[in-house]
Protein backbone atom coordinates (compact mmCIF):
# COMPACT_ATOMS: atom_id res chain seq x y z
CA UNK A 1 0.00 0.00 0.00
CA UNK A 2 1.25 3.45 -0.71
CA UNK A 3 -0.73 5.31 2.11
CA UNK A 4 -1.61 3.69 5.94
CA UNK A 5 -5.29 4.44 7.35
CA UNK A 6 -3.22 5.09 10.46
CA UNK A 7 -1.68 8.22 8.67
CA UNK A 8 -4.67 9.88 6.43
CA UNK A 9 -8.31 8.79 7.91
CA UNK A 10 -9.58 11.94 6.34
CA UNK A 11 -9.23 14.67 3.76
CA UNK A 12 -10.65 17.95 3.83
CA UNK A 13 -12.00 19.15 0.25
CA UNK A 14 -10.13 23.08 0.00
CA UNK A 15 -12.04 24.86 -2.94
CA UNK A 16 -10.71 28.02 -2.63
CA UNK A 17 -6.95 27.00 -2.81
CA UNK A 18 -8.03 24.88 -5.52
CA UNK A 19 -9.35 28.04 -7.62
CA UNK A 20 -6.56 29.79 -6.44
CA UNK A 21 -4.34 27.19 -7.83
CA UNK A 22 -5.90 27.03 -11.10
CA UNK A 23 -5.70 30.56 -11.66
CA UNK A 24 -1.99 30.36 -11.04
CA UNK A 25 -1.69 27.66 -13.24
CA UNK A 26 -3.46 29.47 -16.20
CA UNK A 27 -1.09 32.43 -16.06
CA UNK A 28 1.97 30.72 -16.06
CA UNK A 29 0.68 28.70 -19.00
CA UNK A 30 -0.49 31.79 -20.81
CA UNK A 31 2.42 33.82 -19.78
CA UNK A 32 5.07 31.46 -21.65
CA UNK A 33 2.64 31.31 -24.18
CA UNK A 34 2.31 34.75 -25.01
CA UNK A 35 6.62 35.65 -24.25
CA UNK A 36 8.02 32.43 -25.87
CA UNK A 37 5.73 31.14 -28.02
CA UNK A 38 5.96 28.12 -25.54
CA UNK A 39 3.75 25.33 -24.32
CA UNK A 40 3.73 24.57 -20.40
CA UNK A 41 4.21 20.88 -20.92
CA UNK A 42 6.32 19.55 -18.36
CA UNK A 43 6.62 16.13 -19.30
CA UNK A 44 8.11 17.78 -23.14
CA UNK A 45 10.68 19.60 -20.79
CA UNK A 46 11.56 16.43 -19.20
CA UNK A 47 11.88 14.75 -22.29
CA UNK A 48 13.61 17.33 -24.37
CA UNK A 49 16.27 18.33 -21.16
CA UNK A 50 17.70 14.49 -22.09
CA UNK A 51 18.80 15.97 -25.50
CA UNK A 52 20.42 19.04 -23.97
CA UNK A 53 17.31 21.83 -24.33
CA UNK A 54 18.56 24.73 -22.53
CA UNK A 55 15.56 26.12 -22.37
CA UNK A 56 13.81 22.64 -21.06
CA UNK A 57 16.65 22.29 -18.36
CA UNK A 58 15.79 26.00 -17.07
CA UNK A 59 12.01 25.02 -16.58
CA UNK A 60 12.83 22.11 -14.91
CA UNK A 61 15.86 23.93 -12.45
CA UNK A 62 12.45 26.76 -11.81
CA UNK A 63 9.93 23.51 -10.73
CA UNK A 64 12.61 22.10 -8.61
CA UNK A 65 13.32 25.75 -7.22
CA UNK A 66 9.89 26.53 -6.64
CA UNK A 67 9.53 23.40 -4.43
CA UNK A 68 12.64 24.78 -2.48
CA UNK A 69 10.98 27.93 -2.44
CA UNK A 70 7.25 26.83 -1.46
CA UNK A 71 9.22 24.73 1.90
CA UNK A 72 11.09 27.82 2.58
CA UNK A 73 8.23 30.36 2.37
CA UNK A 74 6.21 28.07 5.26
CA UNK A 75 5.30 25.05 3.79
CA UNK A 76 4.14 22.89 7.03
CA UNK A 77 3.46 19.62 5.00
CA UNK A 78 6.08 17.34 3.90
CA UNK A 79 6.37 14.75 1.39
CA UNK A 80 5.03 11.33 1.93
CA UNK A 81 6.97 9.34 4.36
CA UNK A 82 9.38 6.79 2.59
CA UNK A 83 8.47 3.23 3.01
CA UNK A 84 10.07 0.40 0.91
CA UNK A 85 6.64 -0.46 -0.45
CA UNK A 86 5.98 2.79 -1.24
CA UNK A 87 9.61 3.25 -3.28
CA UNK A 88 8.86 0.18 -5.34
CA UNK A 89 5.28 1.68 -6.51
CA UNK A 90 6.74 5.22 -7.23
CA UNK A 91 9.29 3.57 -9.53
CA UNK A 92 7.06 1.88 -11.50
CA UNK A 93 4.78 4.62 -11.79
CA UNK A 94 8.08 6.76 -12.82
CA UNK A 95 8.73 4.04 -15.51
CA UNK A 96 4.96 3.89 -16.81
CA UNK A 97 4.79 7.84 -16.93
CA UNK A 98 7.83 8.28 -18.72
CA UNK A 99 7.01 5.76 -21.42
CA UNK A 100 3.18 7.06 -21.78
CA UNK A 101 3.99 10.85 -21.78
CA UNK A 102 6.76 9.80 -24.09
CA UNK A 103 4.44 8.18 -26.81
CA UNK A 104 1.45 10.44 -26.31
CA UNK A 105 3.86 13.63 -26.35
CA UNK A 106 1.73 15.55 -23.26
CA UNK A 107 0.67 14.76 -19.69
CA UNK A 108 -1.56 16.81 -17.54
CA UNK A 109 -0.21 20.00 -17.75
CA UNK A 110 0.02 19.76 -22.07
CA UNK A 111 -2.73 18.14 -22.89
CA UNK A 112 -5.13 18.81 -20.61
CA UNK A 113 -4.51 22.28 -19.77
CA UNK A 114 -2.54 23.52 -22.45
CA UNK A 115 -4.42 21.50 -25.48
CA UNK A 116 -7.63 21.83 -24.00
CA UNK A 117 -7.62 25.26 -23.92
CA UNK A 118 -7.05 25.29 -27.00
CA UNK A 119 -9.29 23.15 -28.37
CA UNK A 120 -7.21 20.18 -29.45
CA UNK A 121 -9.31 17.01 -30.21
CA UNK A 122 -5.95 15.00 -29.96
CA UNK A 123 -5.44 16.42 -26.62
CA UNK A 124 -9.41 15.90 -25.30
CA UNK A 125 -8.80 12.25 -26.86
CA UNK A 126 -5.69 12.06 -24.94
CA UNK A 127 -7.07 13.52 -21.74
CA UNK A 128 -10.24 11.29 -21.72
CA UNK A 129 -8.20 8.23 -22.27
CA UNK A 130 -5.78 8.81 -19.72
CA UNK A 131 -7.81 10.40 -17.07
CA UNK A 132 -10.67 7.11 -17.36
CA UNK A 133 -7.10 5.02 -17.51
CA UNK A 134 -6.32 6.60 -14.10
CA UNK A 135 -9.47 6.05 -12.47
CA UNK A 136 -9.71 2.87 -13.21
CA UNK A 137 -6.01 2.08 -11.73
CA UNK A 138 -6.85 4.20 -8.77
CA UNK A 139 -9.83 1.89 -7.62
CA UNK A 140 -8.14 -1.34 -8.71
CA UNK A 141 -4.53 -0.67 -6.61
CA UNK A 142 -6.55 1.20 -4.11
CA UNK A 143 -9.22 1.46 -1.72
CA UNK A 144 -11.03 3.04 1.23
CA UNK A 145 -9.21 1.75 3.96
CA UNK A 146 -6.34 3.76 2.35
CA UNK A 147 -7.13 6.74 1.50
CA UNK A 148 -9.77 7.21 4.08
CA UNK A 149 -12.59 9.41 3.76
CA UNK A 150 -13.88 13.16 2.61
CA UNK A 151 -14.78 15.49 5.00
CA UNK A 152 -16.26 18.50 4.39
CA UNK A 153 -15.87 21.68 2.70
CA UNK A 154 -12.92 23.76 3.53
CA UNK A 155 -13.10 27.16 2.19
CA UNK A 156 -10.43 29.11 4.58
CA UNK A 157 -7.48 29.87 3.04
CA UNK A 158 -4.06 29.36 5.28
CA UNK A 159 -1.42 31.74 6.00
CA UNK A 160 0.79 29.40 4.37
CA UNK A 161 -1.22 28.50 0.99
CA UNK A 162 -1.59 32.65 1.19
CA UNK A 163 1.97 32.65 0.57
CA UNK A 164 1.88 30.07 -2.26
CA UNK A 165 -0.72 32.54 -4.05
CA UNK A 166 1.73 35.76 -3.52
CA UNK A 167 4.75 33.86 -4.77
CA UNK A 168 3.15 32.69 -7.72
CA UNK A 169 1.89 36.63 -8.53
CA UNK A 170 5.29 38.07 -7.31
CA UNK A 171 7.40 35.73 -10.22
CA UNK A 172 4.64 36.23 -12.86
CA UNK A 173 5.08 40.29 -11.66
CA UNK A 174 8.35 40.58 -12.05
CA UNK A 175 8.81 38.59 -15.28
CA UNK A 176 6.07 41.50 -16.94
CA UNK A 177 8.11 43.81 -15.17
CA UNK A 178 11.47 42.81 -16.77
CA UNK A 179 9.46 42.46 -20.03
CA UNK A 180 8.13 45.97 -19.52
CA UNK A 181 11.06 47.86 -18.89
CA UNK A 182 13.29 46.52 -21.57
CA UNK A 183 14.07 47.98 -24.80
CA UNK A 184 12.45 45.05 -26.76
CA UNK A 185 9.27 46.62 -25.79
CA UNK A 186 9.99 49.47 -28.16
CA UNK A 187 11.48 46.87 -30.71
CA UNK A 188 15.09 47.71 -29.76
CA UNK A 189 16.56 45.15 -28.13
CA UNK A 190 19.14 43.09 -28.92
CA UNK A 191 19.90 39.26 -29.39
CA UNK A 192 21.56 38.77 -25.70
CA UNK A 193 19.15 40.46 -23.97
CA UNK A 194 16.45 38.28 -25.95
CA UNK A 195 18.28 35.25 -25.22
CA UNK A 196 18.15 36.30 -21.33
CA UNK A 197 14.54 37.42 -21.34
CA UNK A 198 13.27 33.89 -23.06
CA UNK A 199 15.34 32.00 -20.26
CA UNK A 200 14.00 34.02 -17.64
CA UNK A 201 10.41 33.54 -19.04
CA UNK A 202 10.89 29.76 -19.25
CA UNK A 203 12.11 30.09 -15.07
CA UNK A 204 9.84 32.39 -13.98
CA UNK A 205 6.67 30.51 -15.12
CA UNK A 206 7.90 27.54 -13.92
CA UNK A 207 8.24 29.10 -10.71
CA UNK A 208 5.00 30.54 -10.47
CA UNK A 209 3.51 27.10 -11.80
CA UNK A 210 5.45 25.33 -9.30
CA UNK A 211 3.29 27.67 -6.57
CA UNK A 212 0.32 27.07 -7.69
CA UNK A 213 0.12 22.93 -8.27
CA UNK A 214 1.31 23.11 -3.96
CA UNK A 215 -1.46 26.46 -3.82
CA UNK A 216 -4.03 24.00 -5.56
CA UNK A 217 -3.28 20.55 -3.40
CA UNK A 218 -2.14 18.31 -6.81
CA UNK A 219 1.59 17.91 -5.34
CA UNK A 220 -0.40 16.06 -2.66
CA UNK A 221 -0.79 12.16 -3.73
CA UNK A 222 -3.39 11.59 -1.52
CA UNK A 223 -5.39 13.89 -2.55
CA UNK A 224 -4.97 13.22 -6.22
CA UNK A 225 -5.93 10.16 -5.92
CA UNK A 226 -8.81 10.82 -3.71
CA UNK A 227 -9.86 12.55 -6.18
CA UNK A 228 -9.40 10.22 -9.03
CA UNK A 229 -11.75 7.64 -7.11
CA UNK A 230 -14.82 10.14 -8.53
CA UNK A 231 -18.27 10.26 -6.31
CA UNK A 232 -18.57 6.32 -6.57
CA UNK A 233 -15.90 6.55 -3.37
CA UNK A 234 -16.68 7.88 0.43
CA UNK A 235 -12.50 8.76 -0.47
CA UNK A 236 -13.47 11.22 -3.14
CA UNK A 237 -11.95 14.57 -2.69
CA UNK A 238 -12.93 17.65 -5.46
CA UNK A 239 -10.14 19.81 -4.87
CA UNK A 240 -8.49 18.82 -8.06
CA UNK A 241 -11.91 19.62 -9.67
CA UNK A 242 -12.08 23.15 -8.28
CA UNK A 243 -8.20 23.46 -9.98
CA UNK A 244 -9.36 22.69 -13.37
CA UNK A 245 -12.81 24.56 -13.27
CA UNK A 246 -10.67 27.80 -12.61
CA UNK A 247 -7.48 26.91 -14.73
CA UNK A 248 -9.37 25.75 -18.00
CA UNK A 249 -12.02 28.55 -18.33
CA UNK A 250 -9.48 31.30 -17.56
CA UNK A 251 -6.81 29.57 -20.03
CA UNK A 252 -9.24 28.94 -22.64
CA UNK A 253 -10.51 33.04 -22.36
CA UNK A 254 -6.63 34.18 -22.65
CA UNK A 255 -6.02 31.96 -25.53
CA UNK A 256 -8.83 33.02 -27.11
CA UNK A 257 -9.02 37.18 -26.48
CA UNK A 258 -5.21 37.88 -25.52
CA UNK A 259 -3.32 36.16 -28.01
CA UNK A 260 -0.44 37.81 -30.14
CA UNK A 261 0.83 37.46 -33.92
CA UNK A 262 4.36 36.65 -32.84
CA UNK A 263 5.71 35.83 -29.64
CA UNK A 264 6.94 38.86 -28.08
CA UNK A 265 10.57 38.19 -27.06
CA UNK A 266 11.09 36.48 -30.59
CA UNK A 267 11.26 33.29 -31.76
CA UNK A 268 8.98 31.11 -33.43
CA UNK A 269 5.81 29.96 -32.03
CA UNK A 270 6.53 26.29 -30.43
CA UNK A 271 2.94 24.86 -30.43
CA UNK A 272 1.89 21.25 -31.27
CA UNK A 273 -0.09 21.42 -34.94
CA UNK A 274 -0.61 17.36 -35.34
CA UNK A 275 -4.02 16.64 -35.04
CA UNK A 276 -3.22 13.09 -35.74
CA UNK A 277 -5.07 10.00 -33.52
CA UNK A 278 -3.58 6.84 -33.37
CA UNK A 279 -2.50 3.88 -31.48
CA UNK A 280 0.78 5.90 -30.35
CA UNK A 281 -1.33 8.60 -28.68
CA UNK A 282 -3.95 6.05 -27.37
CA UNK A 283 -1.31 3.75 -26.10
CA UNK A 284 0.63 6.71 -24.47
CA UNK A 285 -2.31 8.02 -22.51
CA UNK A 286 -3.46 4.83 -21.13
CA UNK A 287 0.39 3.77 -19.92
CA UNK A 288 0.71 7.24 -18.33
CA UNK A 289 -2.92 7.14 -16.24
CA UNK A 290 -2.10 3.83 -15.00
CA UNK A 291 1.20 5.41 -13.63
CA UNK A 292 -0.55 8.20 -12.57
CA UNK A 293 -3.30 5.96 -11.07
CA UNK A 294 -0.60 4.05 -9.06
CA UNK A 295 1.03 6.65 -7.23
CA UNK A 296 -1.05 9.86 -7.73
CA UNK A 297 1.96 11.54 -9.34
CA UNK A 298 2.71 13.33 -12.67
CA UNK A 299 5.83 15.37 -14.19
CA UNK A 300 5.30 18.62 -12.36
CA UNK A 301 4.13 17.69 -8.94
CA UNK A 302 6.69 15.04 -8.85
CA UNK A 303 9.57 18.22 -9.34
CA UNK A 304 8.10 20.28 -7.09
CA UNK A 305 8.19 17.47 -4.34
CA UNK A 306 11.49 16.71 -5.05
CA UNK A 307 12.53 20.12 -4.16
CA UNK A 308 10.43 19.82 -1.05
CA UNK A 309 12.23 17.09 -0.21
CA UNK A 310 15.98 18.97 -0.61
CA UNK A 311 14.14 21.62 1.82
CA UNK A 312 12.58 19.21 4.41
CA UNK A 313 14.88 16.82 4.18
CA UNK A 314 12.21 13.92 4.08
CA UNK A 315 10.92 11.88 0.49
CA UNK A 316 14.06 12.67 -1.23
CA UNK A 317 15.01 8.99 -2.39
CA UNK A 318 10.93 8.15 -3.39
CA UNK A 319 10.95 11.29 -5.61
CA UNK A 320 14.85 11.00 -6.98
CA UNK A 321 13.53 7.29 -7.75
CA UNK A 322 10.41 8.55 -9.60
CA UNK A 323 11.92 10.97 -11.64
CA UNK A 324 14.80 8.75 -12.79
CA UNK A 325 12.47 5.97 -13.94
CA UNK A 326 10.63 8.29 -15.34
CA UNK A 327 13.65 9.71 -17.39
CA UNK A 328 14.79 6.56 -18.44
CA UNK A 329 11.04 5.24 -19.64
CA UNK A 330 11.29 8.33 -21.75
CA UNK A 331 14.73 6.91 -22.85
CA UNK A 332 13.18 3.69 -24.03
CA UNK A 333 10.74 5.28 -26.54
CA UNK A 334 11.63 6.41 -29.81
Amino acid sequence: MSLHQSEITESRPKPLEGLLGGIGIALSVHSLLVLNGSVLGVSAFVHRSHRGDKAAMISVVGLVLGGVAVGIIGDADTPVPHTTSLLLRKVFSGLLVGIGTKLANGCTSGHMICGLSRFSLRSLVATTTFFASAVATTHFAHGNDVLGTSGSLDWTLGENQGRQFLGAILSLGTLWFAYTCSALKNGTGNISQLSVLRYLASFLTSLAFAFSLRLGNMVDPHKVLAFLTLPLSSAFNPTLAFVAGSALPLATLLYRYARVEQPKLGGKWNIPTSTKIDCRLILGSVVFGIGWGIAGVCPGPALVNFGRSLYAGIGFAEYAAWLLSMGFGGLLVK
